[in-house]
């Protein structure tokens, strides 16, 4: 498989390493809103390298919806004309609906981020697996 462009790979939220793994289990629960395996299924990277990992992450996620939101709100104030009050109850009902959305890409790209794509892993996997 050749190396996928990086922010494809972000949006798929696939594993950096092996480009073929999920980053999460689940699509979505309310209950478990980013419940990563520990490991990728396919080339075993480590999903969680260390403890606090995705703290950098939560810095990606303000600011990538910082700019969301204030186009957000720029839009329904400059092109609809709609009142400041209006434009934060339809800002509140977006930032609710996209909360998950944006948690789980900012994990995706900073792990994407941090670990470098190896066209290798997959097949160093099924050597030790074999014994090789």
């Amino acid at each position: 498989m050749s190396k996928r462009n990086f922010l494809i790979n972000t949006l798929l939220k696939k594993c950096p390493r092996c480009q073929e793994g999920d980053l999460f289990t689940v699509p979505f629960e309310f209950s478990k809103p980013v419940d990563m395996p520990e490991h990728c299924p396919v080339c075993h990277q480590k999903f969680e390298p260390e403890p606090g990992f995705y703290y950098g992450s939560m810095f990606i996620s303000y600011i990538i919806t910082a700019f969301f939101f204030l186009g957000i709100i720029g839009t329904c104030l400059i092109v609809f004309k709609l009142s400041l009050n209006v434009s934060m109850v339809i800002l509140l009902v977006i930032a609710a609906i996209t909360y998950m959305f944006f948690l789980r890409m900012s994990r995706s790209l900073w792990i994407n981020i941090m670990v470098d794509y190896d066209p290798k892993a997959k097949e160093d996997k099924k050597k030790k697996s074999f014994g090789y």
